[in-house]
């Protein structure tokens, strides 16, 4: 099978655009002067490929001999499939959550503290986050995670592409949710590869408030009501200061127990929404 690998670089600031230069003179690369966000630079490979089809792999994930070829493969025998993702694997080797069904208002309301302790949403949660998970069938699903999704170009095309009202999050729940107004969206657990996740998350200081912002996009763009997406945005402001002091408390319980990667973890998440309260809020109730 012939292939072509486009990089596109985020205006990283770790040399890893110069080792893809120096060590893969194979690979067309994509340098941008600043981090224009994962939808964008998913968009500029994309208008440069051109080949039939576009496989979008993100950067924290190992893709094993013969695993690209084989979800072509299937692709190419099921042309009334519209996107395919395979089984992920995270480093130890455990089964990750490869596809979910599709998160409503109730189920992210329920993720903040303030909805959490009153009970309030509870199903709709336990829907989201504890259905059933069968990793072995092969099956349509409502939202693949984005680590690795194989699309046809002209179907691609057709959809327009990623939405670029993303920056870093929610644009997978977007992207499944059009293509699944036209053709099934399939989970190919047949074809493995290692995500060990959340790589670019952890190195960047914005993400929350990329994630938070991307999930307002995400219901306004399924058709979530001004009043929902209202209620949302407060049960976010009002949670992040709770969440940052829960987690420098676990930050300061994990290092006393010794713990210090998981600390660290916890240290990292805890700049993250300090950063959201101080720096981010006025961009998220932009959103």
């Amino acid at each position: 099978m012939r292939l072509e690998t486009i990089v596109v670089d985020n205006a990283s600031a770790d040399g890893a655009a110069d080792m893809v230069d120096r060590e893969f003179p194979g690979v067309r690369l994509v340098r941008n002067r600043e981090n224009r966000g994962f939808a964008r630079a998913n968009n500029q490979a994309a208008a440069q490929a051109q080949g039939r089809h576009l496989f979008f792999l993100n950067n924290d994930t190992r893709l094993p001999p013969g695993a690209l070829s084989r979800l072509v493969d299937y692709l190419e025998t099921h042309p009334e499939v519209g996107i395919v993702g395979p089984r992920l694997r995270d480093g130890d080797g455990h089964v990750q959550i490869s596809y979910r069904p599709r998160p409503s208002l109730g189920a992210l309301l329920h993720r903040t503290c303030l909805f959490r302790w009153t009970g309030l949403f509870r199903k709709s949660y336990q829907r989201y986050r504890r259905w059933h998970f069968d990793a072995e069938r092969v099956q349509p699903v409502e939202v693949l995670m984005g680590a690795a999704m194989l699309v046809r170009r002209d179907r691609f095309r057709q959809l327009g592409g990623w939405d670029e009202d993303f920056r870093f999050g929610g644009e997978d729940l977007e992207l499944c949710y059009r293509v699944n107004q036209q053709a099934p969206v399939v989970y190919y657990p047949e074809v493995e590869i290692t995500h060990f996740g959340r790589a670019s998350t952890r190195q960047n200081p914005l993400a929350t408030t990329h994630i938070a912002a991307g999930l307002v996009q995400y219901l306004r763009k399924t058709g979530c009501s001004r009043t929902g997406i209202l209620c949302f945005k407060l049960a976010v402001t009002l949670d992040a200061p709770l969440q940052l002091v829960g987690k420098y408390v676990q930050y300061t319980w994990r290092r006393l127990l010794g713990k210090r990667n998981k600390a660290e973890q916890s240290r990292v998440v805890a700049q993250g929404l300090a950063r959201f309260l101080t720096r981010g809020l006025i961009s998220f109730w932009k959103a």
